[in-house]
């Protein structure tokens, strides 16, 4: 399988937001919680606020984890600033248009940063169609792909 047809699966299964288990690490303490997560310019975008625990931890490790549904990405997160500073300020639109209600009730323009992960290795579980299992293993840094049949 090429690095592009399995980059589709990913995209197809994640389509334009899902709600991630976002997982962090500092001096060896480890913490996930739930994320909205939107996904463009192949990356994955979220908001918090820049006082939150998650985002210290994001500043002193950016190395996180991401799961949803059998697949989990492994990326480098990036602070982006103010979700209002976001050129064409696409994150406020999609936001708005796939998660209103958490949009209306946690906008806060003054703390809420962007933050943008970029992946570099995606582990994803699936089923062909006779209900085999598989494993794919996607490689960013090297558009290498795994395909690895689970019995």
């Amino acid at each position: 399988m090429k690095f592009e047809e399995a980059k589709k699966i990913m995209d197809e299964k994640l389509g334009d937001w899902k709600i991630m288990a976002l997982a962090t690490s500092v001096d060896d303490y480890p913490m996930v919680r739930n994320v909205s997560c939107l996904f463009y310019h192949d990356k994955i975008y979220f908001k918090t606020d820049k006082n939150f625990r998650k985002t210290r931890q994001l500043y002193e490790n950016p190395r996180v984890a991401m799961c949803w549904n059998g697949v989990q990405v492994e990326g480098i997160a990036a602070i982006k600033g103010l979700v209002i500073e976001e050129e064409g300020r696409i994150f406020e639109q999609l936001y708005k248009k796939f998660l209103w209600q958490s949009y209306n009730a946690y906008s806060h323009e003054d703390t809420e940063i962007l933050v943008e992960v970029t992946p570099k290795f995606v582990e994803i579980w699936d089923e062909d169609e006779n209900r085999n299992a598989f494993q794919l293993f996607l490689d960013f840094d090297t558009e290498q792909v795994e395909y690895k049949p689970y019995d």
